[in-house]
């Protein structure tokens, strides 16, 4: 589907030429009928398209990490980084090449390029599950299969 590739172009960086994709990304802002904004986040650079139900969307939003005051890391709570999912109706083209999502609940789910502090926190993400993850762990992740994180960083 035109939308996945989107989707893949924004999640990973290429949606704009670069030198360097990790310098780019998406963050999710997710909106009330009304119009208010309830949710605001970077988006992992990992989506999986559930294969009974192709209306539902698997990604994993970026919730705030701190300084590990031991090592000095900026480190990520895995159990909070939890993946959602994103159930919609319909998906179409948004404003700035970002998609909207309307989903089965009546909200708004944009998926944007990510910017500000959305934007410096992907890239703390992007730091952490490169440097301090193991492959295994990182391959966990990128699978957004679980619900919950156990091991390390949770």
């Amino acid at each position: 589907m035109e939308w996945q590739q989107s989707f893949t172009r924004l999640l990973d960086g290429t949606h704009t030429p670069s030198e360097d994709p990790l310098e780019h990304g998406a963050q999710l802002v997710v909106t009330d009928p009304d119009g208010g904004e309830v949710f605001r986040s970077a988006l992992a650079r990992c989506f999986r398209v559930e294969e009974d139900d192709p209306t539902l969307v698997w990604i994993r939003p970026i919730l705030r990490g701190a300084v590990d005051p031991e090592t000095g890391w900026y480190v990520f709570n895995l159990n909070l980084a939890r993946r959602r999912c994103l159930h919609w109706a319909s998906v179409t083209d948004g404003p700035g090449g970002g998609l909207v999502f309307r989903l089965v609940s009546g909200q708004v789910a944009r998926v944007e390029p990510a910017r500000g502090d959305e934007l410096a926190e992907l890239r703390r993400w992007d730091d952490f599950t490169l440097t301090l993850l193991t492959a295994e762990e990182e391959r966990a992740l990128e699978a957004l299969e679980e619900d919950s994180w156990i091991g390390r960083f949770s």
